[in-house]
C-alpha cells in the first residue's frame, strides 16, 4: 500500500529527509549536469528534486500517482503538478526528454505497466533515472521512511524490468549508505558516512540509482540455422522374376 503524499512530504521536512534529499540531489546532478532546453518529468514523489532543473530546463512537470495523492508544486505561480495513473500518462508520444522516477516503482502492483508507459512518452534517445529501494539494504527493512514501503528490488530485478520495457541501463550507482535513523548525532554523521560508502563501494546501500536510455527497436536474437539433409524416400525397383531351371534360352 503506497504512502500518502502528506506522509512523504512530512519525511522530507524532517532532518533525516533533508539529508536524504541532499545526497540524492548530488547523484542526480552528477548524472544530468545540464538540462537546458529539455523537458523534464518527475514521476512519483519527485518534487524535492525537481527544483534542481526548474531554472534551466524548458519545462518541468511533476506527475503523482492517483493512489498516492497530489500536492501543489511549485509554491507560488502556475501549478506544474498533476495527478495521473502511472500506466496512462497524459502526454503525447515522445514528448519527454528526461524522466525521474522516485517513490513510484516499488508501490505499483504492475511496475511493468509504469515502465511501458514511460517508454511511450520518452523521446527517442531519452533518458530516465529510476531510484528504487535496495532489497539488501537497511532502508527497505524499516518503515520509518518512504523507502521502507512497497517492493524493494535487487539490481538484477531492476535490470530485467527495464530491459523488458525496452530500456538499456547505462549507469548504475547507489546511495544512502548511512542508517535510516533520525537521531541528531547520526544525521550529523550522515554526509561523512555517505562519502565513505561511495569511496569504499560498500554493499547494502539504501537505494539503487539506475539511468537508462530508451531503445527504439526490440533486440532480435539471431540463431544459427541448422542444415538438415533431406530424408531419402525409398524407391521401389522391380526385381526380375527368377528363371525356371527347365527353361532354355532362345
Amino acid at each position: 500500500m503506497p504512502l500518502d503524499v502528506i506522509d512523504i512530504r512530512g519525511f522530507y521536512a524532517s532532518a533525516l529527509g533533508r539529508v536524504t534529499r541532499d545526497c540524492l540531489t548530488l547523484a542526480l546532478r552528477e548524472a544530468w549536469p545540464r538540462t537546458q532546453g529539455l523537458s523534464v518529468m518527475g514521476l512519483g514523489f519527485a518534487i524535492p528534486y525537481l527544483d534542481l532543473f526548474r531554472e534551466e530546463a524548458e519545462r518541468v512537470i511533476s506527475v503523482m500517482p492517483e493512489r498516492q495523492g497530489v500536492i501543489e508544486w511549485p509554491q507560488g505561480g502556475p501549478s506544474a503538478s498533476i495527478l495521473a495513473a502511472p500506466g496512462a500518462l497524459p502526454f503525447p508520444d515522445s514528448s519527454i526528454d528526461r524522466a525521474l522516477v522516485i517513490h513510484a516503482l516499488e508501490t505499483q502492483d504492475r511496475p511493468q505497466d509504469l515502465l511501458n508507459e514511460l517508454w511511450r512518452v520518452l523521446s527517442p534517445g531519452g533518458h530516465a533515472i529510476v531510484i528504487a529501494p535496495n532489497r539488501r539494504g537497511l532502508w527497505a527493512r524499516i518503515d520509518r521512511t518512504p523507502f521502507g514501503h512497497g517492493q524493494p528490488f535487487s539490481r538484477r530485478q531492476l535490470t530485467d524490468l527495464l530491459r523488458e520495457a525496452l530500456f538499456s541501463p547505462v549507469r548504475w550507482s547507489e546511495a544512502l549508505h548511512f542508517p535510516p535513523f533520525g537521531g541528531s548525532f547520526l544525521v550529523r554523521l550522515a554526509p561523512a558516512l555517505e562519502a565513505a560508502g561511495h569511496a569504499l563501494a560498500l554493499p547494502f546501500s539504501g537505494v539503487h540509482i539506475v539511468e537508462a536510455t530508451k531503445l527504439l527497436y526490440r533486440p532480435v536474437t539471431i540463431t544459427k540455422s541448422v542444415s538438415r539433409r533431406a530424408a531419402l524416400a525409398p524407391v521401389l525397383i522391380p526385381a526380375p522374376s527368377p528363371r525356371r531351371l527347365d527353361e532354355t534360352p532362345l
